[in-house]
């Protein structure tokens, strides 16, 4: 709720001041409320025309609009109508920047006008703004209630873009594509070779895959089919030719995952390594900063604390994979305290000491955690919460199969984000996307396969995520 203050309540000395840390999806409602495009203002964009993606600066006028937020809902507050505003902008503001904007009344006008000085300055205390506002202050009481406001969403999925273009600059990745009988998943495995991203060995019922392939309008000759009617078998097929040496990788199609896992866990002939597998969601979430990943969502139905365990350092892996440097990894429960009563806070506990110690290695891991100190950085200080994880997660450990699946498609379904899957802890990488999934969801999972491939083999990512932030 915010209330004003009057013209008559109002004393030359009044001060007030908003804290604001500027974002990319700032930049981006500016830019289409404003009309202005310059590309030095808007992210994922190389402006300087070096190759790389140049951090963008935020427009003069965004900052000189957070001193009208701080006029318009506090000093004097609603009902404030401007009139004449002389701004010096002494730096430039960048997407991170936590800025206090504060205004101070230095002179009352008998025409009802007020004359505030106004100060902007970073979270270090320098000054990157200062200058001098005058306004008409209200002479009535006028209270409103700021959560009528409706909200806006900034759809932007640009993180599953750039790992595709990372992966694309590697060769293509020999992949048994198992039973890609139905449209989707044939054209998500053509879309990939297409991109150069695999290599596919179709394998599954010929007539039903040659079927697919003419209703998406597909000549499928140039690539090799393998006709195995059952798809259990099928599976088999394609985990065999893993030893063989023929691919390094397998895709799920339009079979149970169960018809597949099957195959690749069994202890002769199977993909097992000494730790056990599972699955990790990656999700490019609009506004996130990074790539969101959340373990286990799908294999691992209830693990104990030694599935945890490599659940976390798989996680780790393909973030590590992905180019995060030290992935941020928040382990979730209910509560942010250690609840004896509640076995995940726990677990939590545990292995957070566990990481300190060493034995799960390549990231900074905390918790327990709830959801909302775990991504939300003022909610994190709000109930807190010192950490280097805390509202800054970028990995998510979920206590069972049921909360990740759930979180997981609420942020598809909900929050809009885009999604894709890979099966990780085996010999090679196991695309395991839902028989729903389209097709860019598929060509996301393969862009994943190629990227972890390659950090399998070469112990580095092929580039770090920083470096693609600019």
């Amino acid at each position: 709720m915010a209330t004003n203050r009057t013209f008559d309540q109002i004393c030359v000395g009044d001060s007030a001041e908003i804290k604001r840390t500027c974002s990319s999806n700032d930049l981006l409602v500016f830019a289409h409320a404003s009309g202005n495009l310059n590309p030095l203002h808007l992210p994922d964009i190389d402006w300087t025309g070096d190759g790389k993606i140049d951090k963008p600066v935020a427009p003069s006028m965004w900052v000189g609009a957070l001193v009208s937020a701080v006029l318009g809902n506090v000093l004097p507050g609603p009902g404030t109508i401007y009139r004449t505003q002389s701004f010096n902008f002494l730096d430039r503001v960048t997407v991170g920047d936590e800025l206090t904007v504060r205004v101070e009344v230095t002179d009352k006008h008998s025409n009802g006008n007020v004359v505030l000085a106004v100060s902007v300055r970073r979270a270090d205390g320098e000054l990157v703004t200062d200058g001098v506002a005058e306004v008409t202050a209200p002479t009535r009481t006028i209270e409103y209630d700021t959560s009528k406001l409706p909200g806006l969403l900034v759809e932007r999925h640009r993180h599953f873009n750039r790992l595709i273009e990372m992966a694309k600059t590697q060769p293509a990745l020999p992949t048994a594509v198992i039973a890609p009988d139905d449209p989707s998943s044939l054209e998500g495995a053509i879309l990939a070779a297409r991109e150069g991203l695999i290599q596919p060995v179709l394998i599954g019922a010929a007539d039903r895959i040659l079927a697919a392939a003419k209703e998406i309008g597909e000549d499928i000759s140039g690539y090799e089919l393998i006709d195995i009617q059952d798809e259990a078998e099928a599976a088999g097929r394609g985990v065999s030719m893993v030893h063989d040496g023929r691919v390094r990788a397998v895709m799920k199609g339009h079979l149970h995952t169960d018809d597949l896992l099957r195959h690749v866990v069994k202890k002769d002939g199977g993909l097992r390594t000494k730790r056990r597998i599972s699955h990790v969601f990656v999700m490019d979430i609009p506004g996130r900063n990074t790539p969101v990943l959340i373990s286990d969502a799908a294999i691992n139905i209830a693990p104990d604390l030694a599935t945890k365990v490599d659940i976390t350092q798989n996680a780790i892996d393909a973030a590590l994979s992905l180019g995060l440097d030290t992935p941020k990894v928040g382990i979730l429960s209910a509560i942010e305290t250690v609840n004896p009563a509640i076995p995940s806070s726990l677990d939590a506990a545990i292995l957070s000491k566990m990481a300190e110690r060493n034995q799960i290695k390549g990231g900074i891991v905390d918790g327990p955690l709830a959801m909302d100190n775990a991504i939300d950085v003022q909610a994190a200080r709000t109930k807190g919460i010192t950490s280097l994880v805390a509202g800054r997660a970028e990995v998510l450990i979920v206590p069972n199969l049921e909360s990740g699946n759930m979180l997981a498609k609420e942020l598809t379904f909900i929050a809009h984000a885009e999604a894709a899957g890979l099966v990780i802890g085996a010999k090679v990488p196991v695309m395991l996307t839902s028989r729903a999934d389209d097709a860019r969801a598929r060509l996301a999972s393969c862009a994943l396969a190629l990227l972890y491939n390659y950090w399998q083999s070469n112990g580095k990512p092929v580039g770090l995520m920083a470096d693609l932030e600019g």
